[in-house]
């Protein structure tokens, strides 16, 4: 493990090969936002598009109206969502995301931070600049510290997909939907997210 002594003003003074914790990136003064996967440093896209923002929003607040008086609360980016099983120590946090929408359903794992363990709901809407590799290494953290649902919206293509966790711990994948489609969860019996509706700005 690396561990930084001195403030990190640029990201450029970072080594990108090296393995970093929540500790370190609190030290960390730089403006180009970043996340932890396993210890590796993921420089996140640009600013999002307009589509990109219109369907966060949309999701946004089509999740916040639905939760108005349920114990669960959802979250947009920026919120730091430190993923972890077993210590609440910042220097042996390895994985912190920004997921563009989080559900969250245990309070208690909600400070001034941000979030400290899995929430249950995870919304990611693809941008160009999302790799395979973040990708891939979002789906094995989510399905690994037990995030129950993980979302992936394409603008691009106007199709939503989600993966949900089993009783055994692994990931099932949904079929693909898109407009004319509806979502559903079992993690908020009774919610329904239209899809034309999401896309509609984007058609």
């Amino acid at each position: 493990m690396f561990m930084e002594t001195q403030e990190i003003m640029q990201l450029s003074d970072l080594d990108l090969s090296k393995t970093y914790t929540y500790a370190d990136y609190l030290q960390w003064k730089f403006e180009e936002r970043i996340e932890l996967i396993k210890g590796k440093i993921f420089k996140m896209s640009p600013a999002p598009s307009t589509s990109h923002q219109r369907i966060s929003r949309k999701i946004l607040v089509a999740l916040d109206v639905f939760l108005n008086g349920h114990a669960c609360e959802v979250f947009d980016a920026p919120f730091d969502v430190r993923l972890t099983k077993k210590t609440k120590n910042n220097e042996n946090v390895q994985t912190v995301v920004q997921p563009d929408i989080c559900v969250i359903c245990d309070r208690f794992k909600i400070d001034e931070k941000g979030c400290l363990g899995a929430p249950d709901i995870i919304v990611e809407i693809l941008s160009p600049g999302n790799n395979k590799k973040e990708l891939q290494n979002k789906y094995e953290v989510y399905e690994e510290n037990g995030v129950r649902e993980y979302w992936i919206i394409s603008p691009q293509d106007k199709t939503f997909f989600k993966y949900t966790l089993s009783d055994e711990g692994v990931y099932i994948s949904s079929k693909l939907l898109t407009v004319g489609d509806e979502v559903i969860t079992p993690v908020l019996p009774g919610f329904v997210l239209n899809l034309e509706q999401v896309f509609k700005d984007n058609l």
